[in-house]
């Protein structure tokens, strides 16, 4: 299976890059070439400055048939339409990964929309969010790419493409070794212990994307990743080691608006299963890190954390 990743060179798409390899797949990934992941096998890569967000242009060498293109780092329209433009009549699918950042809920938690807290779990029809460009103001805390991100006109770019299948996949908040590894998205909540947020191990992640990649009742489909059961941050915090200190202070958001994802869906039509125990995993990566407190609060950032 000739595969394209565009990104995947650092968290959640090295693990995606490492489980298709070993399935078989021959994996090309685009890149800059500026970072590097040792779990990463030994693969093809393709490297161009221009493969920075938002990526608009693919060199020649790219512009061939691949039987799957992910896009692992198309943060708006310009990028979003750049790989449809690039890969229709060229791609068997293109794999889209979007972030539960989406969905109305969102803005009600951050307080950019105002109403009551929306109904959750949240499935995949549930409403999205009409206060677009979520993170501009944020560049020097994330990156440049904060100002033009919007994964609503990024799944809108390519479900309005004619003539190219697709998938996309709305991601939790990821967490494992290499990122989000303090567990700060949720050690740095304590002092909102009844809040939910649903989570993914990269593991999962990275298992949930390559399962849909190929899967024929993926074609055209969209689906939310992460845990079966959302505990609430309390519940998790139950089972890590006790922390110093007081909790860090908390953000101005509205913690009566829960952002619980419903991956029901997946699960059922793709017969995706989890490959690790969440709850054991996350309790194994906390008892790691002993019994320091966590003086910062994890970004709400974009569940798909770019690579």
């Amino acid at each position: 299976m000739r595969t394209l990743v565009i990104g995947g060179t650092r968290f959640i798409g090295a693990h995606l890059v490492r489980r298709l390899h070993d399935a078989g797949a021959e994996v090309t990934l685009f890149h800059r070439g500026l970072t590097a992941n040792p779990i990463l096998p030994d693969v093809a890569h393709v490297l161009d400055e221009g493969a920075e967000y938002p990526i608009v242009r693919f060199p020649d060498a790219l512009r061939r048939d691949w039987d799957l293109v992910v896009h692992m780092v198309a943060m708006g329209a310009a990028d979003a339409e750049a790989a449809v433009g690039a890969f229709r009549g060229r791609a068997g699918r293109l794999l889209l990964v979007s972030s539960c950042d989406v969905y109305r809920a969102y803005g009600r938690l951050t307080r950019a929309e105002p109403g009551e807290a929306e109904p959750v779990p949240l499935g995949e029809e549930a409403p999205l969010r009409s206060v677009l460009f979520p993170y501009r103001g944020m560049e020097p805390l994330l990156e440049a790419y904060a100002r033009h991100y919007e994964k609503i006109l990024a799944e809108a770019a390519v479900r309005a493409a004619d003539g190219l299948d697709w998938t996309i996949l709305r991601l939790p908040k990821v967490y494992g070794p290499e990122d989000n590894g303090d567990l700060a998205s949720v050690r740095g909540y304590r002092a909102a212990p009844g809040w939910r947020w649903t989570h993914g191990h990269v593991t999962n992640v990275a298992a949930a994307i390559a399962l849909a990649a190929t899967h024929p009742a993926a074609r055209c489909g969209l689906f939310n990743v992460g845990e079966a059961e959302t505990p609430t941050m309390g519940e998790r915090l139950a089972g890590f080691p006790p922390e110093a200190g007081d909790p860090p202070p908390l953000p101005d958001f509205d913690f009566r608006q829960p952002l619980v994802l419903d991956s029901g869906r997946i699960r059922r039509e793709l017969g995706y299963a989890d490959v690790v125990d969440e709850a054991a995993a996350m309790r194994e990566l906390a008892a790691g890190l002993g019994v320091a407190g966590v003086s910062r609060v994890e970004k709400l950032d974009p569940g798909s954390s770019p690579g």
